[in-house]
């Protein structure tokens, strides 16, 4: 059941002990200026290992009107937070914000004005900058923005943020996509809506380190592009084939070479070289292959998205998947 005139504010949480109590009290001071709707907070507890959910229980106790709480029963990743948030939230707006105030609360307000407009069903934001941030971290997130842009269909927009505020219609839509490998930014993108966006320049953390690595990143960007589009199967059969067409063309020419002008066939060296080549492309279209293979496997044992260790709901007959 839809709760009108109410905001719930999704809060994906991985080691943040840190942060999370600054985050909250911002979010109240939000609260003091948007008068128009009550906002609640949906903290979900991805696994910690440091004390965020004793910091969340803690503020929970001091703030039980305000607060409410998913812990699993280990790490199953930010896709999966946001998806068991998104699950449960109940009010007549949601929105996604991450808890180390790289999301500024107080763009919440305009927001909420932005999306009252009728044409309006998403208010997205993107980053218009990527100041204090590594120079290759931002150079291979601008790439990947452009390959996946190029090879989909699904386009996403460059320095979109997961930062967005969405009606309950859109969160249903998301939410009836319950496939285990998930790529938010794609399917906010594939569901479609009316979406707009809001831009701000990049903001540093408020304290703590990211839990993102560069590995981590690679990966989550990988998924993203084969999980929207079927390209990478067709580059893999081109590579086949420009490889074997390469191989032929080498043949007649030695051949050729040889019955012509008597020169005798290429050395051991260029040998090896078509060698290492021809095997460089069986090994990437294999890769290739196997990522969608391994894709497939883990849909089709149907295991759960995340397995919920404690809970404290406004809502308590909600069930978990």
């Amino acid at each position: 059941m839809v709760r009108e005139n109410v905001m719930t504010v999704v809060v994906p949480c991985h080691n943040e002990q840190k942060t999370i109590k600054a985050f909250i009290e911002a979010i109240l001071q939000v609260q003091q200026d948007l008068r128009q709707v009550e906002i609640e907070l949906l903290l979900v507890d991805d696994g910690s290992t440091d004390q965020t959910l004793n910091v969340i229980k803690e503020l929970e106790n001091h703030y039980s009107d305000s607060i409410e709480y998913l812990s699993f029963s280990r790490n199953f990743g930010k896709e999966a937070g946001l998806y068991a948030g998104l699950k449960h939230a109940k009010g007549e707006y949601v929105a996604i914000m991450d808890a180390d105030l790289q999301d500024p609360p107080e763009l919440l307000i305009e927001m909420y004005q932005m999306i009252q407009d009728p044409e309006v069903d998403v208010v997205a934001t993107r980053r218009i900058s990527r100041e204090g941030e590594p120079p290759v971290r931002s150079f291979f997130a601008s790439l990947f923005y452009k390959i996946n842009n190029l090879i989909s269909r699904v386009q996403l927009a460059e320095g979109a943020r997961d930062f967005r505020l969405m009606k309950a219609q859109v969160v249903d839509a998301v939410v009836s996509l319950s496939e285990y490998n998930r790529f938010s930014k794609g399917i906010f993108s594939w569901i479609g809506f009316k979406v707009k966006y809001l831009e701000y320049p990049n903001i540093k953390r408020v304290a703590g380190q990211s839990s993102w690595s560069f590995r981590n990143l690679l990966d989550y960007a990988i998924d993203g592009l084969i999980s929207f589009s079927d390209l990478p199967l067709a580059i893999a059969s081109f590579l086949g084939f420009v490889s074997l067409g390469s191989a032929m063309i080498w043949g007649f020419y030695l051949l050729g070479a040889y019955l012509l002008f008597q020169v005798s066939a290429s050395s051991i060296s260029l040998l090896a070289l078509l060698i290492l080549v021809m095997g460089g492309f069986q090994f990437l279209c294999l890769g290739i292959i196997g990522k969608y293979l391994s894709k497939i496997f883990t849909e089709d044992k149907r295991r759960p998205i995340y397995l919920v260790r404690e809970e404290k709901l406004f809502d308590s007959n909600n069930t978990d998947e």
